[in-house]
């Protein structure tokens, strides 16, 4: 580790640019930056496991309003480690360690307890650069205590599940450590309609998530569809596929309401590569800004049924073929392009965003609910889910509410940017990232966190389960600062634009 003092040394960094022609890697305070830059001339390592993170015993899944037991696997749920690392002869500059996870969510308690693990199995490891993110499939474990009323006999309970989740991943990225070999990478772009815009927008402006479009009332759907597939590959020395990073702006919950732990459409995406490319193909989903977007269909409907049909195919089925034909057109590119000397640089930080402010009408419509739902059983969720509006209301009054902090991942890999964030980011945010990014191809991972929909303004405008108290921290004031934020850490990484070839060549 090498400790910046002398600004003489260092004058474009002391500008707030980053420096390319030496290696670095600086240590502030928690709470400030932590910044790992690798440099031309150096070489890239990569290492990569996959460990299940399947329950052996019935367990509560995430992600609907009411508790669900599990009866089985349908398919198993996976972490996905992909761990990169910049060295100059046998010297590290800087380690970056992605883990995708088929889970709702990744709480702090859980984040926590990965980077605990991790500390104690490889003695001075970067654990505040490993960036945990999920699918969001709603067929997965529950990892937070108190959400669900959950049996307490023969059922998996959620603190002893993170734990055994926890130790799983920290084995993989001990794994992917101790594996880690020369490796070149390479990036590429293609396109899947598989995610549709969620909200339906009526005669009066108010919005409705999944709300029915053959009305007459009906006027649109009520934000942009991003159907971009990012694709990131890294293969061995001697060109082996080792592993692949594919970025769709779409949660994996098509099957959400299911009673079976599933990874939902990520599973036969898996399948479907590593029939292709081999079984030892780790293969890490990452979810884009996709707060108002899902697989599930919205119009043309009987359509797209018919030819679902037609092809003989399940729905999941049907969404896999669309994501592996938009991966295989970003390959196609990306095998022409192999890299080995590229840039790595990796800043985290924890940021303030406003905190979405309760009003009083909001606080009592919540505190009726409550009243509402405690005449009955079975309402666990729901009373936790308006409770948290009744809190945060007179804590609100009370003064006693403390700042929204949220930890945020940008890192460059060559050309391309990686942005992460805690949210089911509403897809407008990601849009804005992208196009005012510097970088040659931008991926925005959400969900690399506690979760919590941040809605766009004119989400919270209309209204509706998403864009509502008891469904955001934060509001669409927090969005566009995030946005910012994004944009100039970007800026910093990229200080010129990274432009692309001219047309012809």
């Amino acid at each position: 580790m090498m400790t910046i003092t002398h600004p003489k040394l260092f004058p474009h960094f002391m500008k707030g640019q980053v420096v390319r022609s030496v290696s670095l890697t600086i240590l502030v305070a928690a709470g400030g930056w932590l910044v790992a830059a690798a440099v031309h001339g150096a070489e890239l390592r990569a290492g990569a496991a996959t460990v299940s993170v399947t329950p052996d015993r019935p367990v509560a899944l995430w992600g609907q309003m009411n508790t669900r037991i599990s009866t089985g696997v349908a398919s198993p749920v996976t972490a996905t480690v992909l761990l990169l690392e910049s060295v100059a002869g046998e010297r590290s500059l800087g380690t970056t360690t992605f883990v995708a996870c088929d889970v709702v969510a990744i709480p702090d308690e859980a984040l926590a307890a990965i980077r605990t693990k991790v500390a104690t199995r490889i003695p001075d490891f970067p654990v505040e650069r490993i960036v945990a993110s999920a699918t969001h499939t709603h067929t997965a474990p529950v990892l937070l205590e108190g959400v669900y009323d959950i049996p307490a006999a023969g059922v998996v309970q959620p603190a002893e599940y993170v734990d055994f989740f926890a130790t799983r991943i920290a084995a993989g990225i001990e794994e992917a450590w101790k594996t880690r070999s020369p490796c070149t990478v390479g990036w590429g772009l293609g396109h899947a309609v598989v995610a549709h815009n969620r909200r339906s927008v009526y005669a009066d402006n108010n919005a409705v998530m999944y709300g029915a479009t053959d009305r007459p009332t009906f006027r649109m759907l009520e934000g942009y569809e991003d159907h971009a597939v990012d694709a990131l590959f890294v293969w061995t020395a001697d060109g082996t596929l080792l592993a692949t990073a594919i970025d769709v702006a779409c949660p994996a919950q098509e099957v959400e309401g299911n009673g079976q732990v599933d990874a939902d459409f990520w599973h036969p995406v898996r399948e479907a590569l590593r029939k292709e490319h081999g079984a030892g193909l780790h293969v890490l989903a990452w979810t884009g800004a996709a707060g108002d977007q899902s697989p599930h269909l919205m119009f043309r409907k009987a359509a797209e049924e018919r030819m679902r049909r037609l092809r003989g195919l399940s729905r999941l089925d049907e969404i896999a073929r669309r994501i592996v034909a938009g991966w295989k057109e970003a390959l196609a590119g990306a095998e022409q392009e192999k890299l080995a000397d590229v840039p790595l640089e990796h800043r985290v930080e924890r940021i303030e965003l406003p905190r979405r402010t309760v009003s009083e009408r909001e606080f009592e419509l919540a505190r009726e609910k409550i009243r509402e739902l405690s005449t009955s059983q079975g309402n666990q969720t729901l009373l936790w889910w308006h409770g948290g509006v009744v809190g945060r209301y007179e804590r609100q009054q009370s003064g006693d509410e403390t700042p929204f902090t949220t930890e945020v991942h940008v890192i460059r890999l060559g050309d391309v940017a990686i942005a992460t964030n805690q949210f089911e980011l509403y897809t407008d945010f990601g849009v804005a990232m992208k196009a005012r990014s510097p970088a040659l191809q931008t991926f925005v991972v959400q969900l690399a966190g506690p979760g919590t929909y941040l809605p766009s303004a004119r989400a919270a405008r209309g209204g509706g389960y998403s864009a509502i108290a008891e469904s955001n921290e934060v509001g669409a004031e927090a969005g566009q600062v995030l946005v910012e934020h994004t944009v100039t850490r970007l800026g910093e990484l990229f200080p010129a634009p990274v432009a692309a070839p001219a047309s012809g060549q």
